[in-house]
């Protein structure tokens, strides 16, 4: 059997992609882990609600615009995705998650639970059940030693490069950051320092949904399609 270099680099390529998504998704559950100790279970349906609303947001401008070019529609589609699912998370924190702080642990994960079935429930209902065909907005592809990477691909990994950075500056250069440590540390400590909780907390909330919202957004872009469980 002969081996086949141009297979192994696709998949590898491949792999680069899924992983650049994970690791967007895997930001936002151990970013709000570390500051609060809770899994949040809903996590992935604020991925579904963003790759959601941005099929909605594209759909409806290119009915509105139907000239309006591919990474126009993208790139508007990710800022409708980040602004809805940051208020969300940040509902979903302050509604759901805020007056068990204090609680036994199995409180909040059972609350988790709850929450992302909530979700899912009501994006189905929104949304309907069946799956969503995504639009390829950007087409087109570069040839690497007989291997493909598609466009939207190069966006997703170019995205999470970016994300990653900006991240990484927030908690080591910031104001935000240092606070962001200090309450993971010991919030009642940081407190006394003039550290205000609650609004790390929220913070933390809402970069994590933002970066659910960009992975959402490149997972549906990516596959070209989205439903209501595309988060579980």
């Amino acid at each position: 059997m002969d081996f086949d270099s141009s297979l192994l680099l696709q998949q590898i390529i491949n792999g680069l992609v899924l992983g650049s998504m994970y690791a967007l998704i895997a930001l936002g559950y151990t970013m709000v882990y570390g500051i609060i100790n809770l899994i949040n279970f809903a996590h992935g349906e604020v991925l579904m609600v963003g790759a959601l609303t941005s099929w909605s947001a594209v759909g409806a401008l290119q009915n509105w615009q139907p000239d309006m070019p591919g990474w126009a529609l993208l790139a508007l589609g990710l800022l409708a995705a980040a602004l809805v699912c940051a208020v969300l998370n940040f509902c979903i924190e302050k509604i759901a998650y805020k007056r068990l702080r204090n609680s036994p642990r199995l409180a909040p994960l059972i609350t988790a639970i709850g929450m992302s079935i909530l979700l899912q429930t009501l994006a189905m209902i929104i949304w309907k059940p069946n799956y969503k065909p995504y639009p390829f907005l950007l087409p087109g592809a570069f040839d690497i030693g007989g291997a493909t990477i598609t466009y939207t691909q190069v966006l997703a990994l170019g995205l999470t490069a970016v994300s990653l950075a900006v991240l990484s500056y927030i908690v080591s250069r910031t104001s935000l950051g240092r606070a962001m440590r200090a309450t993971a540390e010991n919030p009642r400590v940081a407190a006394l320092m003039g550290v205000k909780p609650d609004w790390v907390i929220s913070a933390t909330f809402i970069i994590g949904a933002v970066l659910a919202a960009v992975a959402g957004v490149m997972w549906a872009a990516n596959y070209g399609s989205v439903n209501h469980t595309t988060g579980f």
